[in-house]
């Protein structure tokens, strides 16, 4: 199955085709992509409590986490994402990765941050 709802994760913009406007309203995407990461929370939570497994809205609600300095949420997340079935998304209109290689791109980028850190 193939996700068509924006998804910005681990420095990839994963946009629905032709939609990503609307999609956008509902996932975050505009709101994580300016940096506004607490209207961004706002919308996923609201998202997630009507569709609580949708792979695009975990893992941008995990990339505001990272970014706002809730890493173990984040990780909580991306872990999630990778115990669901993997789903292709849209990275572009033409291009396309799974919900399982975004989730293990955003599991290494916090790794790196708290190695980084030390």
């Amino acid at each position: 199955m193939r996700i068509g709802f924006g998804v910005l994760i681990a420095g990839i913009v994963v946009a629905g085709a032709g939609s990503a406007t609307v999609a956008s309203d509902r996932t975050g995407y505009s709101a994580i992509k300016h940096g506004d990461f607490s209207t961004a929370e706002k919308t996923l939570v609201a998202e997630r409590r009507i569709f609580p497994a949708r792979p695009e809205l975990m893992l941008n609600l995990a990339t505001v986490y990272r970014n706002t300095g809730r890493q173990q949420e984040a990780r909580e997340l991306y872990q999630a994402v990778l115990q669901r079935p993997d789903m292709l998304m849209d990275v572009t209109a033409d291009r396309t990765a799974s919900s399982h290689v975004l989730a293990s791109a955003g599991l290494a980028r916090i790794s790196a941050r708290q190695m980084s850190s030390r």
